[in-house]
């Protein structure tokens, strides 16, 4: 059964192109030099990395900086209460950072059940209950300790300009602001900020964080402790439970960010590396490219109906496997388990049939599925020496929670909602988690976030995108328009996408991704497709074997992209 009537399917195809058609005049321009590249969620951003790179520092320094930047500018995503993964290749060697939120002490298996044990959802996603430890304090220093070139203060000094001195409120922040009014104005201490008078900060005009400057110029001095102790650890719980939370002083005090061994593995001619549990990203685009390579995917024409459905099946596979996943330490598999070539064979031979596989039909150990916030923020970063970093940070939901901590600054997250309330019980969406990914105290919940480097010879790129379970899907996209089809940086990032997760069964389009012929010939091999406005937003850089540099935002940001260009006679 299709998901349209003959009527709707026709005003769906109506809105359909080919995918190769050429990109929009609107697309950004990509940007290219010499000395280095920034692309990220927000030009103040991108600006404080270009900065740094301009006085010398490196891909850490830079990707710290502009990490730091998005927290001030772009609240809604960018971080100190949350947490993220970073990617890395310094001087060749690829690494992962685990700087994910981890559960309060004091959390349960069933704190958002009700006496009936049905899930409470308000509960894991509204208010500092929903909070998880935040991680970004600790991971950002870590990341900056082991690689950084310049002294730390100065890395953090761009955002404290930002907070202290203003910045210009964005459209794009506006917007968010206005949309998420009713969850920021329940609590009196973030409308203080946020919603002066009841209204959201007019775009165009200066915004002041003098509280998030202060937080900064201390963290600068004294590092992640300035957070996790003291004064600002202590305002932290008191706000935690005069709202109700169990986040305390001593949960931040004993976080701890994690360096962990990158899922790597090779595709098309490249090696890719990506974050491993407790984020399912990289194990995710691991078994895409595996299981295609096994079938000679780059074979197949582009834009087709084969290449879409082939495409499709790996990824309800690969989707299928990922509800095995959680905390390292209670996972029911690991990336060598789904990775393993055994595996992937197997995997691989279900792929034959030119029919849809109803979803019901795939399973991985018989466990299923669960969808995340798309409300994420990525940044990737390359420097004139060849060094990428790839980093995505969230607070989960936009805004987090919607309690911003009085006397600090920031918003708190609500990533708790990313654990499984519920396990082996439809959730919000329907879908279904695992026991591996239960509330559980000090453990960190599954993520699908999914930063990427990859490299052949001596050419690199980094990439990554916010977008919930619509990570890995995203970013495979952009890696297979390059590494298959040879489309340069920004062509990758702008080219119209498609996302299929195993549950719901249903293949996600946007406008333009289809030609109306191959939207017809997956009907009729019994897929069900519904339109999807966006999908993703990429920032990529990349390092050509000629020595530029490239950074692509993606238009349907708006992101911002820049580079490093070489000083006048140099």
């Amino acid at each position: 059964m299709t998901l349209f009537s003959s009527s709707r399917r026709l005003a769906f195809l109506l809105v359909l192109t080919i995918i190769a058609a050429p990109v929009s005049a609107a697309s950004p321009d990509p940007a290219r030099g010499t000395g280095g590249a920034v692309a990220s969620a927000a030009p103040a951003a991108t600006q404080a990395g270009l900065e740094i790179l301009r006085a010398g520092g490196n891909a850490v320094d830079a990707a710290v900086a502009t990490a730091l930047a998005l927290a001030v500018v772009h609240p809604q995503a960018g971080n100190l209460g949350g947490g993220g993964f970073a990617v890395a290749r310094m001087d060749g060697e690829a690494t992962a950072l685990d700087f994910r939120e981890t559960a309060p002490a004091a959390a349960s298996h069933d704190m958002y059940l009700d006496a009936k044990g049905e899930p409470v959802t308000e509960r894991s996603l509204v208010g500092p209950l929903a909070a998880g430890v935040p991680g970004s304090p600790a991971g950002l220093w870590e990341l900056h300790q082991r690689y950084g070139a310049l002294d730390w203060a100065q890395v953090v000094a761009p955002a404290i300009r930002l907070a202290g001195d203003g910045f210009v409120v964005t459209a794009r922040l506006e917007k968010s602001v206005a949309k998420a009014a009713q969850l920021l104005g329940r609590f009196p201490e973030t409308a203080a900020v946020w919603l002066p008078g009841g209204e959201p900060p007019a775009a165009g005009s200066l915004m002041k964080l003098p509280d998030l400057a202060a937080t900064l110029a201390a963290y600068a001095e004294r590092g992640p402790e300035a957070i996790t102790g003291g004064p600002l650890a202590a305002a932290i719980e008191i706000v935690s439970n005069r709202h109700g939370g169990i986040l305390k002083a001593a949960d931040l005090k004993a976080y701890r960010s994690v360096w962990r061994e990158p899922v790597v593995f090779d595709a098309f001619g490249w090696r890719v590396a990506s974050m491993p549990l407790p984020s399912s990203g990289g194990i995710i685009l691991g078994q895409t490219a595996g299981l295609l390579e096994r079938i000679e995917w780059q074979r197949t024409p582009r834009f087709g109906a084969e290449r879409a459905h082939l495409l499709v099946e790996a990824w309800r596979r690969a989707y299928a496997d990922r509800f095995l996943l959680g905390d390292p330490s209670t996972s029911r598999a690991t990336a060598a388990d789904l990775l393993d070539d055994e595996w992937l064979d197997r995997r691989a031979r279900e792929l034959r049939s030119r029919r849809a596989t109803p979803s019901d039909e795939v399973r991985s150990w018989s466990l299923p599925a669960a969808r995340e916030s798309t409300e994420t923020t990525h940044l990737s970063v390359a420097d004139g020496a060849g060094n990428v970093v790839s980093i995505t940070t969230t607070l989960n939901g936009s805004f987090g929670c919607g309690l911003l901590v009085p006397g600090v600054g920031f918003l708190l997250n609500n990533e708790m909602d990313d654990f499984a309330a519920a396990p082996g019980r439809p959730n919000l969406y329907g879908l279904i988690q695992g026991e591996a990914n239960a509330v559980g105290p000090g453990k960190r919940m599954l993520s699908s976030m999914s930063p990427a480097v990859a490299w052949r010879e001596t050419e690199t790129m980094a990439l990554g995108s916010p977008g919930g379970s619509t990570i890995p899907t995203v970013t495979v996209q952009v890696l297979l328009n390059v590494m298959v089809d040879g489309d340069d940086l920004q062509a990758a990032v702008n080219r119209p996408r498609i996302h299929h997760q195993w549950m719901p069964d249903q293949i996600e389009v946007e406008p333009d991704a289809l030609a109306p012929e191959t939207a017809v010939e997956l009907e009729r091999r019994g897929y069900r497709l519904k339109a999807r406005n966006r999908l993703g937003e990429v920032n990529a850089v990349r390092v050509t074997s000629a020595g530029t540099v490239e950074a692509a935002a993606d238009p349907r940001g708006p992101g911002s992209a820049g580079v490093v260009q070489p000083a006048p006679g140099s």
